[in-house]
């Protein structure tokens, strides 16, 4: 009896070591698999979108709200005619000025009402801008030409602006279905078929399969909705019939970009007309160069998951105020940061002070788009009054204190108790001066 009580006893324990053991290796298959993962969820395939474009106006049939905002937005407004909207005019140019070299009626399309405003001329079936422009900040009359040596495109076109036609400069990004044999569009300006598709087939049969949702793509190509346009780079075919493009020519959405474009390459340590030396854009219209060296990039945030371009109350598109928005997903304690008890302990500013705000210290100004005025980066980065010193890249610190300098930045970040040490690099003595 006490040899059979041993005998089940043994079995029971050899059964249980199995057992065991069997669910250790599906625990350690789960967790690999959990490591290898991507940080975002799957997605379903993207539809493949062949039909014929047709245009928003046929989207707002069904889509009437979000149609009625996205029409009251710079998406829908980037070029409009003069004489069908003579509100878009911004400046006065019944008033004398030695940069206005031309008349209102000479403008068949303006550009832009935000920062800056350009005026684009007609000849033939081809635009060509003309060579002064509207700084909408401090409004006055600044010229207009591309220099040398800044733009990749500059030299291959004449050093006249009416030899550098807007179509394969401009126009693929600021209307859809650019042809670049017949330079037809399907309509100007940021339309609904820029970001998803053409709708042809979605309007004849609505479907959930016949047109794109970025929402619904992987978070590359969902980014790539907004860095077709919002990026410096090259297509990767030029020249096209003689002319060289610098828009993504063939991309639509469905396909690719990385199949049509690639981005403005830069060398660190090296200070370009693209880029400062720690490779954060050097002006406007790089938010995608930006975006893509994040660590929100990296993670899976997208483009929309900030805004949202059929438009909102909230400056930039928002989907809400600035710091509300990252709120969101970063708050004291959270895994995101910051690593403070309080607001108050990590920006060591006043509630409700500039200082106060996510972006002043994280998305700086510092991108030019006309004159003295940029605009705010896009790799989230906090870029230390040390990196200045050493790669000349401004700083938010004395961007803001311009009574300040460097040296004083540094010296009180690295008395913040819960500032690293190591990420804030103390400056060599001045000559003459003790450590």
């Amino acid at each position: 009896m006490r040899d059979l009580h041993h005998s089940v006893t043994h079995r029971l324990f050899a059964v249980g070591c199995v057992a065991l053991a069997a669910a250790l290796v599906l625990m350690a298959r789960a967790s690999a698999a959990r490591l290898d993962a991507p940080a975002t969820p799957e997605f379903a395939q993207a539809p493949t979108v062949q039909g014929a474009y047709v245009g928003s106006s046929a989207c707002r049939r069904c889509h009437l709200a979000t149609y009625e905002r996205w029409a009251k937005t710079r998406m829908a407004n980037v070029v409009r005619d003069p004489k069908q909207h003579p509100d878009a005019v911004l400046p006065d140019f019944s008033k004398t000025d030695p940069l206005l070299t031309f008349k209102l009626d000479d403008v068949a399309f303006v550009y832009g009402s935000k920062w800056k405003q350009r005026y684009f001329t007609r000849a033939g079936n081809d635009y060509y801008p003309l060579p002064a422009q509207w700084d909408v900040t401090h409004r006055v009359w600044r010229p207009y030409f591309v220099q040398p040596n800044t733009d990749w495109w500059v030299r291959f076109y004449p050093a006249d602006n009416m030899k550098r036609p807007t179509g394969p400069l401009c126009d693929g990004c600021h209307s859809v279905n650019y042809d670049v044999k017949t330079k037809a569009v399907t309509e100007w300006n940021v339309g609904c078929e820029r970001c998803h598709g053409p709708g042809g087939d979605h309007v004849r049969q609505p479907s959930v399969v016949n047109i794109l949702n970025p929402a619904r793509l992987d978070f590359v190509r969902a980014n790539d909705t907004c860095i077709q346009c919002h990026s410096q780079g090259q297509p990767l075919a030029n020249p096209i019939d003689g002319q060289y493009y610098d828009w993504p020519v063939g991309f639509h959405q469905g396909l690719r970009l990385k199949d049509f474009w690639r981005l403005e390459e830069h060398t660190l340590g090296e200070t370009s007309f693209t880029h400062f030396a720690d490779g954060t854009a050097h002006k406007n219209r790089m938010q995608g160069n930006d975006f893509v060296q994040s660590l929100m990039y990296r993670r899976g945030v997208a483009c929309f998951s900030c805004h949202d371009v059929h438009g909102t109350s909230h400056d930039a598109d928002l989907i809400k105020p600035a710091r509300d928005l990252c709120l969101t997903c970063h708050a004291p304690g959270s895994p995101n940061g910051p690593r403070a008890a309080t607001f108050e302990q990590h920006t060591h500013h006043a509630p409700g002070s500039p200082g106060s705000q996510c972006i002043a210290c994280h998305m700086p100004k510092i991108e030019q788009t006309i004159g003295d005025v940029n605009v705010r980066s896009h790799t989230f980065r906090f870029i230390s009054p040390s990196d200045s010193e050493r790669l000349h890249v401004p700083n938010p610190c004395v961007d803001c204190h311009k009574d300040k300098t460097n040296r004083w930045a540094v010296e009180a970040l690295r008395a913040w108790p819960e500032v690293s040490p190591w990420r804030v690099v103390e400056l060599p003595a001045q000559p003459g001066h003790a450590r």
